[in-house]
């Protein structure tokens, strides 16, 4: 996925919104007033010629190790609490699917902090 389709991804969501809180150039999608990614442009590897896309996604403990151990291009979260939040980059070493899946799974560990009233009006445009 490039980071145009990861956008409109995120924007198919129930309810997302789009701000730059952190300023230009970090994208922060919410839910509810709820962050549940961030869509930034970035240097790879301290390569200052070297620009990638890359977002950061809320996971479980267990699973966000889990991917950091399967795919080299996950990360632990930049600038995010590295328990909770992976960085992805978007160098097209990650299936489609598995990025999508990833996301939904950030998208919904957010809902589900909400209260019951809110989860419930999200869940059913789901």
């Amino acid at each position: 996925m490039d980071h145009l389709q990861v956008h409109q991804y995120f924007m198919n969501k129930p309810e997302a919104t789009v701000s730059q809180p952190f300023g230009e150039g970090v994208d922060v999608y919410k839910v509810k007033d709820k962050m549940f990614a961030t869509l930034s442009l970035g240097k790879h590897m301290g390569d200052k010629h070297n620009e990638t896309w890359r977002i950061n996604l809320k996971c479980e403990p267990d699973e966000a190790q889990a991917l950091r151990d399967i795919f080299p291009s996950v990360l632990p979260g930049y600038h995010m609490n590295k328990r909770l939040w992976n960085t992805v980059l978007l160098d097209g070493s990650i299936p489609q699917g598995e990025i999508e899946r990833m996301i939904d799974n950030s998208y919904l560990l957010v809902v589900k902090k909400m209260p019951k009233k809110a989860q419930t009006s999200l869940l059913l445009h789901l």
